[in-house]
């Protein structure tokens, strides 16, 4: 029978690199404390190395950039709806001085 799939956080896979490089736990010893493969250690590790340049980079996250985007459109239709209310108000007042109401 074989047991159920694990998953690992983004911030486990960091602690456990950082356990390995920094505090120079043999990686042999995690692996058997984790019960992972060393190969699957490895991938981590190259996957870390290759996107480590975004921790420094000044752009905003996907999920930021999403609420962003959001914003940005929100703030829009609250334009155009603000836009289409003063037509309206403008119109509204023209009629009644055409009336004679004000």
């Amino acid at each position: 029978m074989s047991r159920p799939r694990r998953h690992f956080s983004n911030d486990e896979k960091v602690r456990i690199i950082r356990r390995h490089l920094i505090e120079k736990v043999p990686l042999s010893d995690l692996c058997d404390e984790l019960k992972i493969a060393p190969a699957l250690f490895y991938r981590w590790q190259q996957e870390f190395f290759e996107n480590g340049a975004a921790a420094f980079s000044k752009q905003p996250k996907s999920q930021e950039r999403q609420w962003q985007t959001k914003a940005t459109i929100l703030e829009e239709k609250l334009h155009r709806k603000n836009e289409v209310l003063s037509e309206l108000m403008e119109e509204h007042l023209h009629l009644k001085k055409e009336l004679g109401e004000c």
